[in-house]
């Protein structure tokens, strides 16, 4: 085993990971009680990868690992990318990103 198959992170990296972390979490709190339109989901699936990015870049150690890991973690949100874009593109032929309108409801009514 050499120097570089294991890698010890300072206790101050984990704290300044997990300070971010939880400034992204406080995020996307925030972000749920504003209407951004049609980009909510954008907003809300860019928060959710930069919060993956953290966890794996220090948690799972990849910051430290070889350049045929980063490839392979890459095509992992690559692929992850793609079943995302289908899916909203179903989701959009679908005409669901346009809410329609409906009357409020009348629970005095009857």
């Amino acid at each position: 085993m050499t120097d570089h198959d294991h890698h010890i992170m300072p206790v101050r990296t984990y704290l300044w990971v997990f300070a971010a972390l939880l400034g992204l979490m406080a995020l996307t709190v925030t972000v749920a009680f504003f209407d951004f339109g049609i980009l909510n989901k954008v907003v809300a699936l860019a928060v959710a990868t930069g919060k993956a990015a953290l966890i794996m870049t220090y948690f799972m150690h990849l910051r430290y690992s070889t350049k045929l890991t980063w490839i392979f973690a890459g095509l992992g949100f690559f692929g992850l990318a793609i079943m995302i874009i289908i899916a909203m593109g179903d989701y959009v032929a679908r005409g669901g990103v346009i809410a329609p309108e409906y009357p409020a409801p009348c629970f005095r009514c009857e």
